[in-house]
């Protein structure tokens, strides 16, 4: 194996079909996307180099971006503050019950991440119909009808409706990372633990979160990314509207360069979504390091 590492020609070899695929998978899609997006290209016919045009008009102009991008760091912060606490914690008792009734809850909490996105998607639009979803119905049985909204179609709802119908798309993966987080967890540091006299919430809280600290910095940084990358359940449910309060990079995005045919704008879009993709993970990574401690 040292003979192996030392020789460089052996280390170009390993080395080279990672890096290949690398470069062909990443690199020079972002490379031809920035180019695209100099362009006013329309998806066919000849490309026109207008500089940096498109890129100035998406960061300075146009406001729907800065709405969908908001819409984005909304649910992830929804996501952060709510949905993954609430995963933990359910991933925490589950792992505690045991028996049969541990493999019921485990698959129980993992059935909307096996559910096809249209199902999801088609089945929560129902649900919130003002008129005939099943909310309605229960406020209506409860004479509480006067409380019944158009969840998705009220601009003063939609954006919160969305969240909830991703959160709740999205926790049973999040339940299952810190389930099989905390089933890896050392039974005899937990025994030593209890011995000492730690029980109930300092146990949770000052032996079970620090061991679990890379799972969760994993879990965070995978939800992140998936929020700033929504696009299938906006599509299907609002498609961003009313009047774009729903609307989501990606989504706005395809709109641009499907619906609209501005395929050189929305490059310009994808290439600076890239760059608040990779600039918002790496800020999250330094904030989960930061040691407590340090001042």
């Amino acid at each position: 194996m040292h003979r192996v590492l030392s020789n460089r020609k052996a280390i170009f070899l390993m080395v080279f079909p990672g890096m290949a695929f690398l470069m062909f998978a990443l690199v020079v899609p972002i490379f031809y996307s920035i180019i695209l997006g100099m362009t006013n290209w329309t998806g066919i016919g000849a490309l026109h180099f207008i500089g940096l045009k498109n890129f100035t008009d998406v960061l300075f102009h146009d406001s729907v971006f800065w709405v969908s991008l908001r819409n984005a760091l909304l649910l992830a912060a929804f996501t952060m503050v709510l949905q993954h606490p609430i995963a933990l914690l359910f991933a925490y008792m589950i792992a505690k019950v045991g028996g049969r009734r541990e493999k019921l809850f485990r698959a129980i909490f993992f059935v909307p991440c096996v559910l096809s996105v249209v199902v999801i998607a088609r089945m929560w639009v129902s649900i919130l119909n003002p008129t005939f979803g099943l909310i309605a119905q229960i406020l209506n049985a409860l004479h509480l009808g006067y409380l019944s909204q158009d969840w998705l179609g009220d601009p003063r709802f939609a954006i919160f409706g969305l969240i909830f119908i991703i959160m709740w798309q999205g926790i049973g993966w999040a339940t299952l990372i810190y389930y099989a987080g905390v089933k890896g967890l050392s039974s005899e540091i937990m025994e030593a633990a209890k011995v000492d006299g730690a029980n109930g919430f300092n146990l949770m809280w000052r032996i079970t979160l620090p061991l679990l600290k890379p799972v969760i910095t994993v879990n965070l940084t995978l939800a992140l990314i998936s929020c700033l990358k929504q696009m299938e359940i906006v599509y299907l449910t609002t498609n961003g509207g009313p009047g774009n309060v729903t609307q989501f990079i990606a989504n706005y995005l395809y709109q641009q360069a499907f619906e609209a045919s501005r395929y050189g704008y929305a490059n310009a879009i994808s290439v600076i979504f890239v760059a608040v993709c990779i600039i918002s993970t790496i800020l999250l990574n330094k904030i989960l390091k930061k040691d407590p401690d340090e001042n």
